[in-house]
This record gives C-alpha cells, structure tokens and sequence, in this order.
C-alpha cells in the first residue's frame, strides 16, 4: 500500500512513467499536471495522486489526444466540478477519437462541453444482433450454387445404354 505521504522524485517519476525528463517537464511547466510540491532549490516532488494524473494524461495522449485538449478538459471539468481538484486523477477519463469523457457518478460527459453521453447497454445489444442477422442473410445470399458434375451419376449410368 502507497503511503499517502510518499514522495517521489523527478528520476523515480520518469522510470516509473516511461516518460523522458524533458516531457514531465513540459507537463509541469504548461500546467498539465504539476507536481504537488517542490523543494527550496525548486525540484519537484510528486505524490502517488500526481502519477494517477500524469498516468492518466499519458494514456490520453498515446490514443491521439493533444496536450492543449487535455488541458482545456482539465480547465473545464475543474469549473463544471468544483469539488474535483486534479480531474485527471479523481476521475475516469476516456478517449473517444477526438472526444474525451469523464465519468463521475454514472455519468458519462464530455469533459469539454458537459454534454452527456449515454448508452443503453440493451438497445446496443439489439443493434448487435441484427447486424449480425443481416450479416449472415448478405453471405447466404452471396453464396455460390452448388455446380454439378456434367457426369452421369451412378444409378443413371447403368440406365444408359
């Protein structure tokens, strides 16, 4: 179990996160995701909550988001939920294409415009099953007619003379 107090270092973060130094410090620096606390000689030092953020933001970005989406989300959701102080660690964000969505209370939103997005899990399954139908009726439907051999059969070439 992460103590809540743990701290980790700049060097730990990177190796942790498979992120060069010059990313995180990017991140930190355009308010992306910054490190919750930093020593007198300005180094920076990360709790685990900041490497749930950070984790989050590079999932985000390795399925196509920008960095200016996921701070204008951020930016976003921090006005929409003011209870919600690090977006990106306190709730579960997905990215749909172009479209992130956050979820907060079985709620599925998108986190730049607060619209809902809902899905009827059953009206989905039914949708489901008649592609599947129809799949199956455009292949029997595409199927070759089975062709004869030109050959007499067996019982027919003993009727022949």
């Amino acid at each position: 179990m992460v103590n809540s107090v743990e701290q980790f270092r700049t060097g730990d973060v990177v190796a942790i996160l498979g992120i060069s130094r010059r990313q995180l410090q990017y991140w930190a620096q355009t308010g992306l995701a910054e490190p919750s606390e930093r020593t007198p000689g300005g180094h920076g030092r990360y709790t685990f909550e900041d490497l749930v953020a950070l984790k989050a933001a590079k999932k985000l970005i390795d399925a196509g988001v920008s960095v200016q989406r996921i701070r204008s989300s951020i930016r976003f959701l921090r006005r929409m939920l003011p209870a919600v102080r690090h977006p990106l660690a306190e709730l579960t964000l997905v990215a749909t294409g172009d479209v992130v969505l956050a979820f907060k209370d079985g709620t599925a939103f998108d986190a730049l415009s607060g619209q809902e997005w809902v899905l009827e899990v059953a009206a989905f399954h039914r949708e489901i099953e008649a592609w599947r139908t129809s799949k199956r009726q455009r292949r029997e439907a595409r199927a070759l007619p089975v062709h004869r051999s030109l050959e007499p059969s067996p019982a027919t070439r003993h009727i022949m003379p």
